[in-house]
């Protein structure tokens, strides 16, 4: 059982979101109210059994249910809290070492929740990248068009890239992902036509995505408060916008 993920709820009101990241993320769903034990008792029994773990409840439950059963953070499990409404996933535990931050993507990406990392490696990355693809295109081609629209921006820097949910599972754009290590941040088609602001109206990506355009709107999202710093740039069948994160605070 430790190669899946765990998914608890608190709630019988929550079945229907542990059902469906039951299936997406081919984990185990419990459902405490089936017995008459404690939930704190049962959760504690059941923690060890997996490496990674999703609870659907208040982080602040979270933390009293893992009171007294938080390991090491070099052999614990990854947990990441989803609240019920689906807004933020949020690595509590294990971000680097077990995994934890990779799941709060996997978690977010699904029910298009907003991941809430907070370790400082990631955090501090500035850039953000909103890529729109052509069908089949490769790593190496997606590679070239961010290095190209990066220009003296070094792709270290990069944090999230992010594409509209359509190309979420485009074989070279995961590539790229996981060759460069950097996490995969989807855009709900719903969020880009609520922000239809783009520089460069398309109208092939309108057909294809009901849109009026991509890059742009997907990095603006996945990165609220930053600045256009790269418009929408097109190499090879790849466009690419960056967007930088210009939280700066004045003593």
């Amino acid at each position: 059982m430790k190669d899946r993920v765990g998914i608890w709820l608190v709630r019988e009101q929550s079945e229907g979101i542990g059902r469906f990241l039951e299936t997406r993320l081919r984990g185990t769903l419990y459902r405490p109210w089936e017995s008459q034990t404690p939930q704190r008792e049962q959760f504690r029994t059941v923690f060890p059994q997996h490496q990674r773990w999703v609870l659907i409840m208040a982080t602040g439950i979270a933390m009293r249910f893992m009171d007294g059963s938080m390991p090491d953070k070099h052999s614990g499990p990854a947990v990441v809290v989803l609240d019920e409404a689906c807004r933020f996933a949020i690595p509590l535990l294990g971000a680097h070492e077990a995994g934890g931050n990779e799941l709060a993507y996997r978690v977010a990406n699904a029910v298009d929740a907003t991941p809430v990392v907070t370790t400082a490696t990631e955090v501090l990355k500035p850039l953000v990248v909103g890529i729109g693809c052509r069908l089949g295109v490769t790593a190496d081609q997606i590679g070239s068009a961010v290095t190209h629209a990066l220009g003296t921006r070094r792709l270290a820097d990069v944090r999230e890239v992010a594409p509209i949910r359509l190309k979420a599972e485009e074989p070279g754009l995961l590539r790229f992902c996981a060759q460069s290590g950097i996490p995969l941040r989807v855009i709900s088609t719903e969020r880009v036509a609520a922000r239809a602001w783009v520089t460069q109206a398309s109208e092939w990506v309108r057909k294809i995505t009901g849109t009026d355009g991509v890059c742009e709107p997907c990095a603006l999202i996945a990165c609220t408060r930053g600045k256009l710093v790269v418009p929408k740039t097109a190499l090879d069948g790849v466009a690419v916008a960056v967007v930088e994160d210009r939280c700066q605070f004045e003593p």
